[in-house]
C-alpha cells in the first residue's frame, strides 16, 4: 500500500510539477520546523482548517507561516458564517489527516472537492512554499502557481483573501 507522501510525489510528478523534497524529524508546528532550520529552502506556510458556524462548510486557510489567521477578516471576505477551528474528526473525514499534519495537499483525499481553500494574496508569485505532503516527516518545496494547479486538478473552490 502506498504511503500518503507517496500519493502526494505520484501526483506531482504527474502534473509534471517541479518541486524538491526535504525529509525531517516529525513537526507539529511552525515553532517545531523553525527548528529544524529549514527556513532557507523557501517560504514555509501555515495551514488552518476551519469550518463554519452551521459546519456546512469547510476551508483550508494557507498564509505564510508568521502570519497569524485573523477569522473575523477571513470570515467577512468569504462572506460567510462564523469561523470556527474544525475538530480532528473533520480534519481525517474530509482530508484523512491528523492533527499536526495539516497541509494543503491533503485535498487529494478529498475526493468530492467539499473543502474551499482560501490564500493568502501574499503567496502569490512564491517560487518556493513549503508543505507537508500529507506526513509531517518532510517537506515538499513548490510554488504558487503550482499549488494553484493541484486545487484546479482537484476541483476544489479556491478564494483570495488578504490576511
Amino acid at each position: 500500500m502506498e504511503s500518503q507522501q507517496d500519493n502526494v510525489l505520484k501526483l506531482l510528478n504527474a502534473l509534471n510539477i517541479e518541486y524538491q523534497l526535504t525529509k525531517h524529524p516529525a513537526a507539529y508546528t511552525v515553532e517545531d520546523m523553525d527548528k529544524l532550520n529549514i527556513g532557507p529552502y523557501g517560504d514555509g506556510c501555515k495551514n488552518v482548517f476551519l469550518r463554519d458556524a452551521n459546519t456546512k462548510r469547510h476551508f483550508m486557510v494557507v498564509l505564510l507561516k508568521d502570519k497569524n489567521a485573523d477569522l473575523k477578516s477571513i470570515q467577512e471576505q468569504l462572506g460567510c458564517t462564523r469561523l470556527g477551528f474544525a475538530s480532528e474528526a473533520r480534519l481525517f473525514k474530509y482530508l484523512h489527516l491528523q492533527r499536526g499534519e495539516v497541509t494543503p495537499l491533503g485535498i487529494i483525499n478529498d475526493f468530492d472537492a467539499v473543502v474551499e481553500l482560501v490564500l493568502d494574496n501574499d503567496l502569490a508569485g512564491k517560487n518556493k512554499l513549503g508543505f507537508y505532503p500529507n506526513d509531517n516527516t518532510a517537506t515538499v518545496w513548490i510554488s504558487f502557481d503550482d499549488l494553484k494547479k493541484i486545487i484546479e486538478h482537484n476541483g476544489n473552490k479556491m478564494h483570495f483573501v488578504t490576511i
